[in-house]
């Protein structure tokens, strides 16, 4: 078997565990009948459930990362997917008269599990593939964004199956548990790292200068960089446009009169988001991480500013065209973050960058919630949100322009 063939199953396991993530960002389609069942109708509590699983997310990478320099990455997938599993079979059994269950299976237990998983496949990833970091970064990520496509059909079906907004969350969660459990430990088992000094056929390392050396960084070291941080913070306010939509896409087309193809707009953010993660990653590789990044960040603050200008179809426009913006955001962060601290300790090091992900969704889920609790009679009313996402994204030029590639120390 040589080197192409040995490269490639590892990625093809990896995509399949990412499109089971992608499930993820279907929390819309859960947050109506959540809000309206579990939360009594408050949309900031039951969207703190979806932005409790993006931030412990950040916090399952890092644990993950460090977890897997000694264990080995295969365990580590197959025990985020136990962990994944078990918080959604056990967010099934959630009662109104105890909400904040919810927060702690779906959102803590679940963030930690796709923490484990997530960082680490694209770590693996990127290590058999030095040649192509951005593109396949892209294309790992990618799969976790058309997961949304794949899922979007399939959770509705079982929503209805199940008795409809309000009651068929729960069994749904249950079903998604036992697809989580088969699916990560079955690729699981094709999760390694290529060989020690493993370079692909064909491929020469470019000469490091004394200016752009490759250098591989601990975690202790990165976190006494300027890089990092710069890096981190500028990552909470790039993706708050896109996490504010991806949380409230559905609930935003139902209130602008198109409940009858809401779903569309899960659908068409779950699309282009992949499709944004695919494209941006590659153009990355060859326009540069910190020249992609500053365009993402320009576009989104620019389609930020547009939500309420939206009407009728146009809406699913934007939405989709916002999902492409945020897609290439979470394609070249990885591969920005791998340039700059090298990719031995890429699965912590990046988990750490995701810490700013995390603040993000956070911040912009309970933003995104308190304007929509005001926005009950009036969508318009919610624009302040996104007035502050593209606020955010603008503040995120001027930091990214100073990161610069650390000197080794």
């Amino acid at each position: 078997m040589d080197h192409k063939q040995n490269r490639v199953i590892p990625v093809i396991a990896a995509i399949a565990i990412q499109l089971c993530l992608g499930t993820a960002y279907l929390w819309s389609i859960f947050q109506n009948g959540i809000a309206n069942s579990v939360f009594s109708g408050d949309n900031a509590a039951a969207g703190l459930t979806f932005s409790l699983l993006l931030a412990t997310l950040t916090l399952g990478s890092t644990a993950g990362g460090k977890l897997q320099d000694k264990y080995g990455p295969r365990n580590i997938v197959i025990l985020g997917g136990i962990i994944l599993a078990t918080g959604f079979f056990s967010a099934s059994f959630v009662k109104p008269s105890a909400p904040w269950l919810l927060w702690v299976t779906y959102g803590i237990m679940g963030g930690v599990g796709m923490g484990f998983t997530y960082s680490t496949t694209i770590a693996v990833a990127q290590k058999w593939f030095p040649d192509k970091r951005g593109f396949i970064s892209g294309l790992i990520v990618a799969a976790l964004g058309f997961g949304g496509v794949v899922f979007t059909p399939i959770i509705e079906g079982f929503m209805k199956k199940f008795g409809g907004p309000g009651v068929g969350e729960f069994n749904t969660f249950r079903v998604l548990s036992f697809i989580f459990i088969i699916v990560c430990t079955a690729c699981g088992l094709f999760i390694k790292n290529p060989p020690k000094d493993f370079l692909p056929k064909g491929y020469t390392p470019p000469k490091p200068t004394a200016a752009n050396a490759n250098h591989d960084y601990r975690p202790g070291q990165v976190l006494k960089m300027p890089q990092f941080y710069l890096l981190t913070f500028t990552m909470a306010l790039a993706c708050m446009g896109g996490l504010m939509m991806i949380g409230f896409a559905k609930p935003i087309a139902i209130a602008k009169n198109m409940a009858e193809t809401a779903t569309v707009g899960v659908l068409v953010i779950s699309l282009f988001n992949s499709f944004g993660r695919l494209f941006w990653g590659g153009v990355s590789d060859k326009l540069g991480r910190k020249n992609t990044i500053l365009v993402l960040l320009t576009g989104t603050a620019v389609l930020s500013l547009l939500v309420n200008m939206a009407t009728s179809y146009l809406i699913y426009v934007l939405i989709g065209f916002i999902g492409f913006f945020y897609g290439g955001l979470l394609s070249t962060f990885p591969a920005f973050t791998a340039d700059l601290f090298g990719s031995k300790y890429m699965a912590t090091n990046y988990g750490m960058v995701l810490t700013g992900f995390g603040l993000g969704a956070v911040i912009s889920s309970y933003v995104a919630g308190y304007f929509k609790n005001i926005a009950a009679a009036d969508i318009n009313l919610m624009f302040p949100a996104f007035v502050i996402a593209s606020i955010a994204a603008a503040i995120g030029i001027p930091l990214i322009l100073t990161v610069k590639k650390p000197t080794k120390i």
